[in-house]
């Protein structure tokens, strides 16, 4: 039984490809960051090696069990070491382990998350693998931006667009799997942008939201400061994230779901805002600005995350995001 909900489409192709014996052995998974492309990606390691005939995976077997606890020898996730990169020495590493015949199962399976940080040796290396591979290997990426995984690689991977999901299937799973309140439920699953995985670990860890919400401060402060201000804000996140580029990308997330609800809420689409939470805090800022200066910013923030993963400084990209931000009429940005 496949454990993840709102992903349909992707559970029906890849449950006819089980039951057709047409699976590809390359995969890759393309959704925001907790959308459910680990979930998914473990379900189908375990339908790799479940011990039943029919409706794998069973989720009850030792097979299943053990890759659900991550405690399968021939299933092994990558992700990053250095907080920067996936390194080649990471991928050699995969290919020795792709070269043996499964020791407990019938495949080995290998998850490379966040494969759009792969360094360019890593990314090269592992082509080999994806051309030639093994009878029993599969291969599944998790990726949030398709575009910055290698070319080569991507033409060699079966693709699987995981959207967000909708308000209504992530708040009544939070109700009936969490027992949430329906109005914690409600706000949460807004709060979440369609990610599953997110509004489940906030539902049961308060320091996920209490973070979230401190964040959100700092950037709404950012917004009504100085540059000066804003540069120095600019420094200290960059040295707290100079080597984990995936925290930088969360940072940016966020900031983009403010302005982007700023711009809602000037096009007159206030209803559909996700940080609900801050509405009042987000209509009253939303007076301050044009809608050309908010979309242009929004461009600004989409563009960093992609310089991002090109190993462009975080210093710098933040810097130049304090730089490019609108001003508030009325309000004067001066340094000094």
């Amino acid at each position: 039984m496949w454990q993840i909900t709102g992903h349909d489409v992707a559970i029906e192709l890849l449950d006819n490809s089980l039951r057709n014996n047409r699976l590809s052995h390359a995969y890759l998974f393309v959704g925001p960051a907790q959308v459910g492309k680990m979930t998914l990606a473990i379900n189908l390691a375990q339908a790799l090696n479940c011990e039943k005939v029919d409706n794998r995976p069973c989720g009850s077997c030792i097979q299943c069990q053990h890759i659900m606890n991550l405690q399968h020898a021939d299933v092994q996730v990558i992700d990053l070491t250095s907080k920067s990169e996936i390194s080649i020495d990471q991928i050699r590493e995969l290919e020795r382990y792709a070269s043996l015949k499964p020791f407990e199962g019938r495949s080995r399976v290998f998850i490379i998350d966040n494969a759009d940080f792969m360094s360019s040796e890593a990314a090269n290396s592992l082509l080999k693998t994806l051309e030639e591979p093994p009878p029993f290997v599969y291969i599944i990426l998790l990726s949030t931006d398709e575009n910055a995984v290698l070319s080569t690689i991507r033409s060699r991977c079966q693709k699987l667009n995981l959207r967000p999901i909708a308000t209504s299937i992530i708040e009544h799973a939070l109700t009936e799997r969490n027992a949430s309140e329906v109005e914690s439920a409600h706000i949460l699953a807004k709060l979440s942008s369609g990610c599953m995985g997110w509004a489940i670990n906030a539902s049961t860890n308060a320091d996920i939201v209490t973070k979230r919400r401190e964040l959100i401060e700092t950037l709404v402060k950012i917004a009504r400061t100085n540059r000066l201000e804003g540069f120095s804000y600019s420094a200290t996140i960059a040295n707290q994230f100079s080597k984990n580029r995936t925290e930088v990308q969360k940072l940016l997330a966020t900031w983009i779901s403010l302005w982007r609800d700023l711009l809602l809420i000037k096009g007159g689409c206030s209803e559909t805002i996700t940080n609900i939470d801050y509405s009042e805090t987000l209509f009253r800022e939303a007076v301050y600005y044009d809608i050309i200066d908010i979309k242009n910013f929004i461009t600004s923030l989409i563009q960093a995350g992609i310089l991002l993963k090109n190993n462009v400084s975080p210093r710098l990209l933040l810097d130049v995001l304090i730089l490019d931000m609108p001003n508030r009429k009325g309000v004067s940005s001066a340094i000094i």
